[in-house]
């Protein structure tokens, strides 16, 4: 009890005289608002609050426990310690953290990201010799990893100790790094103004790298970096003199020829490029060119266009395309896209006679073989030969003679090409000369006889006006092809045209009574559209109903009730009777999707020409799409399993009867179901 009185009475204020320095009320609340905005800055959350320091210890000792039970779960995850570190650190306890982190080294030696957060705490904290210490023996574990050994050189070099530094450097130099560590030990000479150990570095470089690459990087530091241009030429010369020949590069001739471009040297540019281009053979005509070489040749043609003459560039340029062609011609002379990119070429350059010089040794190189396939490609150059005669030579007297020597090279009793019978009907057409075209035709319907033939030359006459010759070309057509429905379409098409009414009408019925028709159901609509074109109703019904005869297809059905649908047939009713009918027929042949594509159809023509009640009805016959399984087999009727299907039940079929009775009733309840949930609502809502 004394004890509690003693402690009580410690807590009282002994001296009251007045403090020395006076705080005023304005300083108290100006000094509060400051911590609160400083609060509010540094801490956007506030978890906890500690009133003391003994509650203060005891939330470390909490978190500490919880790193440590994590690290205890997970001793390889250093994701945890660096946390842990990085926690005691911002409490300022910096032995602990520095602790956490060697228990960490002990877990992962190897892992550089550890040995970098290791380093920057104590660089954080200000402790150089201890993140000298730390870098150091990190280097020492890992040599080959260069995030370490910059990390090492840019402390030293921040704390302004360029011996150690450039120590540290020397160090690393001496495990033979890659090229970007010589040049950055080369930038930070240069950024201690030592020029001349810069230089060293680099001489250091190209010996212990002798290649190509490193004399590059050498010579673009003495030019940019440093400025110096004779020590550049004299680093491009080196390279040239101590490298191997197979070592130097065409890269290398290309830098030093635009080095001395730069520096206005344009002669020895000049010469550089052309020892390149001997060197490497890049004009030769057996020189296999890669990317190096197209470049350095790239180059030399810029700076010819910018320094020499047009003459000289525009001549070294082809040149090298032609040489490059006659290369390619002559290890395959049937290699014919390359006589034509050759052709060409000779043809946006060159004159007149080398581009017919051109064709015509491709032309002569005629294909081994005499099959389809390999002579398509030889055609077009043809093709191309008589269309640059006539259109850039202006000479179509001639484009007709290459047109005949393609016709008299092709082996036309194996095979023939439509394409250029009617190209020299037509050069002969522009020649005003109708009877070489007619004739050329006439031997083409006999030597190829193509249905493009025959198309071809029905259009040459048709534009001419000449309707008999068409139609004597059309029997011809139809006794070669008489199952081509379009033919007999087209035919039938060019009477009516000229008002033959009856010509026409004569023709399509033969037309409809062959016996095989590559695409008969074009030929029937063709002749039902003629009849309802010539307004007769009673006609296009007859071959609707003969077409019914040999086909039930459900479009026919369609368009027939859409044909009495229209002004031409007997009405709305006479369409609803093919509809019945129709419905009836596929009813009958248990054609389901069918019946749902008629119904479709029939619904469409009642919603734009009926009334409500009618589509009421068509919508009551629409049946219910349903879901079923069966057994799929293989052609060989193995059982591979159970699929799902659609199907459709209608409402009239005797089958389905019962299952239609029972979704109807279902759908009774439901609607009832719904009926008296919106009952009960209504209820709700009045009350």
């Amino acid at each position: 009890m004394s004890d509690f009185r003693t402690k009580v009475n410690s807590g009282k204020v002994k001296n009251r005289a007045p403090a020395q320095m006076q705080i005023t009320a304005e300083q108290l609340l100006r000094e509060a608002a400051e911590r609160q905005d400083l609060t509010a800055n540094n801490m956007a959350v506030v978890t906890n609050k500690v009133n003391d320091a003994e509650e203060y210890q005891s939330q470390l000792r909490l978190r500490r426990k919880g790193f440590e039970d994590e690290i205890r779960r997970q001793r390889e995850h250093i994701g945890t310690w660096i946390k842990y570190a990085k926690f005691e650190e911002s409490n300022k306890e910096l032995t602990r953290a520095r602790s956490i982190y060697e228990r960490a080294l002990e877990v992962d030696h190897r892992g550089a990201h550890l040995w970098l957060k290791y380093a920057e705490f104590e660089m954080r904290n200000e402790f150089v010799n201890h993140a000298r210490n730390v870098l150091d023996r990190a280097v020492g574990v890992l040599p080959r990893v260069d995030q370490l050994w910059y990390k090492y050189c840019y402390m030293e070099e921040l704390v302004g100790d360029l011996p150690k530094c450039r120590a540290v450097w020397e160090r690393w130099m001496s495990w033979r790094p890659d090229d970007l560590a010589w040049a950055s030990y080369a930038k930070f000479e240069m950024r201690c103004g030592e020029l001349h150990l810069a230089k060293d570095v680099f001489e250091r470089y190209t010996a212990c790298y002798p290649g190509a690459k490193s004399f590059l990087k050498y010579a673009r530091w003495a030019e940019h970096d440093a400025r110096d241009a004779t020590l550049a030429r004299s680093v491009y010369e080196r390279c040239l003199q101590e490298l191997d020949a197979e070592d130097v590069t065409p890269k290398v001739y290309k830098f030093f020829a635009l080095f001395e471009e730069r520096h206005g040297e344009h002669e020895r540019a000049r010469v550089i490029y052309r020892h390149a281009v001997d060197a490497f053979e890049i004009d030769a005509e057996g020189g296999e060119q890669d990317d190096m070489r197209k470049d350095l040749y790239k180059a030399y043609v810029s700076f010819e266009k910018k320094y020499g003459d047009k003459e000289g560039v525009e001549s070294l340029i082809l040149s090298k395309q032609r040489a490059a062609y006659k290369k390619k011609t002559t290890a395959d002379p049937t290699d014919y896209d390359s006589w034509l990119e050759w052709a060409k070429l000779e043809a946006t350059h060159g004159d007149v006679a080398s581009t017919r010089d051109v064709f015509e040794r491709a032309v002569a190189n005629v294909p081994p073989a005499s099959e389809k396939r390999f002579w398509r490609r030889y055609i077009y150059v043809w093709i191309n030969y008589a269309l640059y005669e006539e259109l850039e030579a202006d000479d179509i007297d001639r484009a007709s003679k290459v047109y005949k020597a393609c016709l008299d090279v092709i082996p036309h009793r194996s095979f023939s090409f439509a394409k250029i019978w009617v190209l020299a009907a037509k050069n002969h057409i522009r020649r005003r000369d109708l009877d070489a075209a007619r004739k050329v035709m006439g031997r083409a319907i006999g030597m190829c006889g193509k249905e493009s033939i025959f198309s071809e030359y029905i259009g040459f006459e048709l534009a001419l006006g000449e309707v008999d010759r068409c139609r004597a070309l059309y029997g011809k057509y139809l006794e070669a092809y008489p199952s081509n429905c379009e033919a007999w379409r087209k035919y039938g098409e060019l009477e009516a045209s000229v008002g033959e009414t009856e010509r026409a009408r004569a023709l399509l019925e033969l037309a409809v009574s062959q016996q095989e028709l590559d695409m008969p159901e074009v030929l029937w609509k063709a002749f039902i559209d003629f009849e309802i074109e010539q307004g007769e109703g009673t006609k296009a019904r007859e071959l609707f109903s003969r077409l019914l005869e040999k086909t039930g297809h459900v479009k026919v059905w369609i368009a027939y009730a859409n044909f009495e649908a229209s002004a031409v047939g007997e009405g709305l009713e006479a369409a609803r009777g093919t509809y019945e009918k129709a419905y009836q027929r596929l009813k009958e042949e248990d054609l389901r999707e069918e019946r749902v594509l008629l119904l479709d159809a029939w619904r469409e023509m009642e919603k734009s020409l009926g009334d409500s009640a009618s589509v009421a009805k068509v919508e009551e016959m629409m049946p219910r799409r349903i879901k079923k399984k069966r057994m799929k087999t293989d052609a060989s009727g193995v059982e591979l399993g159970w699929e799902e299907y659609y199907d459709y039940a209608f409402k009239d079929d005797k089958k389905a009867g019962g299952n239609l009775k029972i979704l109807e009733m279902a759908a009774k309840w439901k609607k009832a179901q719904q009926a008296a949930k919106a009952g009960e609502k209504r209820k709700i809502d009045d009350e």
